[in-house]
C-alpha cells in the first residue's frame, strides 16, 4: 500500500504559533499522516503520524469562530474556516484515528518487537502467504453463500414438481367422462396444498449469512451530508446502515449498476433510474481494502478503479495481472532460492550463480519458517474445501438444469390439457 496516497483534502486556516497568525492552506489525510501544506508558499507545515494524536475536539477560537483542534502528543494544532463544515472533516478524521487506534490495539508493542526480529526475507514471505491465504478465505465464504442459494433453488424446484403433481390430478379428474360420478377429491385436492404453501414461506425466511461488516463514513448526495455508518456485504448484495443499525438502503446485486473505487479507501455504489435520480452512495472506511476484494468477486464486471485507487494490491483491472498466480510464483521462486539452496537446477554456472545471489539473500529463522509452515497447511486446508464445495455445486447446477427441463415439460404438457378443456 503506498503510504503517501491522499484519503482526503480539505481547505482550511491553520494557526502557525510561531507568526501569531492564521495562515491558509489545505488539511490532507493519509492512510498514516495527517499534513497541512501552506497555499502561497507551498511548505508543509503540519506533518504528524495518526498514532501521536491524542485528542481530536471541536472548539471555538477567539470564543466566536468554529474550530476543529488536534492534540499530537503536547502540541495542540488548530484548524478553522473548514470546508465544507467543521462536522465533516471531524467525522472522517475522527474514524481514521480511532481504527488506526483499534487496529493496533493490544498488539502494537508486539507487532513491533517481531517485525525488528523479522528478516526482509521472511516478512516478504509472510506478507504474499498472508494476502493469499485472506483472499482465499474471502472466496471461502462467497462460495458457501452461493451453495446455500443453489440449495434453496432445488427446495423451490422440488415444491415445482409436487404442486405439478397435483395439477395433474385435477386434471386427470376434469378429462374424465361426463357420466363419471364425481366426488369430494376435485374440491380436497387444493386444500392439502396449503399446508404446503405455508411451509415454503416459512421456509425462504431465513437469515442472511453476512460476509463482512465494516464501520464507514456516508456520504448522499451532498458532501456537506455526512454521517457514521456501517457497510455489510451479504452473498446477494450490499446494506448500508446507520450507527444504531437502521437499514438506509440495501443493494439487491442485481439492482447495483456500478461501484466506483476512487481511492482504496473510498467507493461509491450507484443505482441507475430512467425518469427520476439515480440513488447514489459514497461510502468512506479505513477497512474498505478489506471489503474490495469480496466486492470485486461479486461485482466484478460492474467495478470500475479510478486513477488514484490502481495502485491499491491487488486492484489492478487489467486481465493479464493475475494476483493468486503472481504470489504463487513469487512465493515459489522465494522458497525456491532461500529454502533449498542447494537444488541441481540447471548447468553448473547456474549453480555457482545461484550460490552468489544465495550469499546475499538474508536466511530465514527458525520461526519464520515455522509461521510459513502454518501459513501453509492453512492454505492447503481452505484449497481442498474449496475445491470439494465446487465440485458439489457443480453438481447441483446438474441437478437444477435436470429439474428446470422436466418442470418446463410438464408445464407445457399441462397447458395442452388445459388448452383441451377450454
Amino acid at each position: 500500500m503506498n503510504e503517501d496516497i491522499r484519503i482526503h483534502s480539505w481547505p482550511c486556516s491553520y494557526y502557525l504559533d510561531t507568526n501569531k497568525q492564521w495562515v491558509s492552506g489545505r488539511l490532507s489525510l493519509t492512510p498514516l499522516a495527517i499534513k497541512f501544506t501552506a497555499d502561497k508558499t507551498g511548505e508543509l507545515l503540519v506533518n504528524f503520524h495518526l498514532s501521536s494524536i491524542s485528542e481530536i475536539k471541536k472548539e471555538s477560537s477567539n470564543l466566536i469562530f468554529s474550530s476543529l483542534t488536534i492534540l499530537e502528543k503536547t502540541t495542540k494544532h488548530w484548524f478553522s474556516s473548514l470546508q465544507p463544515n467543521r462536522n465533516v472533516v471531524f467525522n472522517i478524521l475522527e474514524h481514521f484515528w480511532r481504527e488506526r487506534l483499534l487496529s493496533s490495539e493490544g498488539a502494537g508493542a508486539e507487532a513491533a518487537a517481531a517485525a525488528a526480529l523479522q528478516t526482509t526475507k521472511g516478512k516478504e514471505l509472510t506478507g504474499l502467504l498472508s494476502g493469499s491465504q485472506k483472499r482465499l478465505e474471502d472466496t471461502a465464504k462467497v462460495l458457501h453463500y452461493q451453495g446455500e442459494q443453489f440449495d434453496n433453488i432445488m427446495r423451490g424446484l422440488n415444491k415445482i414438481e409436487g404442486d405439478m403433481d397435483v395439477a395433474d390430478r385435477l386434471l386427470t379428474e376434469l378429462e374424465s367422462p361426463s357420466w363419471w360420478p364425481f366426488s369430494g377429491k376435485l374440491w380436497k385436492a387444493p386444500s392439502e396444498s396449503k399446508p404446503k404453501e405455508t411451509a415454503t414461506v416459512s421456509d425462504s425466511k431465513n437469515q442472511e449469512g453476512i460476509i463482512i461488516r465494516i464501520p464507514v463514513i456516508i456520504t448522499h448526495r451532498t458532501d456537506s451530508n455526512v454521517k457514521p455508518g456501517k457497510l455489510t456485504l451479504f452473498a446477494s448484495g450490499l446494506e448500508i446502515s446507520d450507527c444504531n443499525s437502521q437499514v438506509i438502503h440495501r443493494f439487491e446485486a442485481k439492482d447495483v449498476d456500478d461501484i466506483r473505487v476512487h481511492t482504496p479507501y473510498e467507493i461509491s455504489v450507484r443505482q441507475r433510474f430512467i425518469g427520476k435520480p439515480d440513488t447514489s452512495y459514497r461510502l468512506l472506511s479505513a477497512k474498505m481494502p478489506e471489503a474490495i476484494p469480496i466486492l470485486e468477486m461479486q461485482f466484478s464486471k460492474k467495478m470500475q478503479f479510478l486513477e488514484d485507487a490502481l495502485g491499491f494490491v491487488g486492484a489492478s483491472k487489467s486481465p493479464q495481472v493475475d494476483l493468486g498466480t503472481s504470489i504463487w510464483q513469487a512465493a515459489t521462486g522465494l522458497l525456491g532460492g532461500v529454502v533449498q539452496p542447494s537444488s541441481p537446477v540447471g548447468g553448473r554456472e547456474g549453480m555457482d550463480s545461484d550460490q552468489a545471489q544465495l550469499q546475499k539473500q538474508e536466511k530465514i529463522s527458525q520461526e519464520e519458517a515455522k509461521e510459513l509452515k502454518q501459513i501453509l497447511k492453512k492454505l492447503k486446508g481452505l484449497a481442498l474445501e474449496t475445491e470439494a464445495e465446487l465440485e458439489r455445486q457443480d453438481e447441483a447446477l446438474d441437478s437444477i438444469t435436470t429439474s428446470v427441463d422436466r418442470a418446463t415439460l410438464n408445464i407445457d404438457k399441462q397447458n395442452r390439457r388445459i388448452k383441451k378443456l377450454t
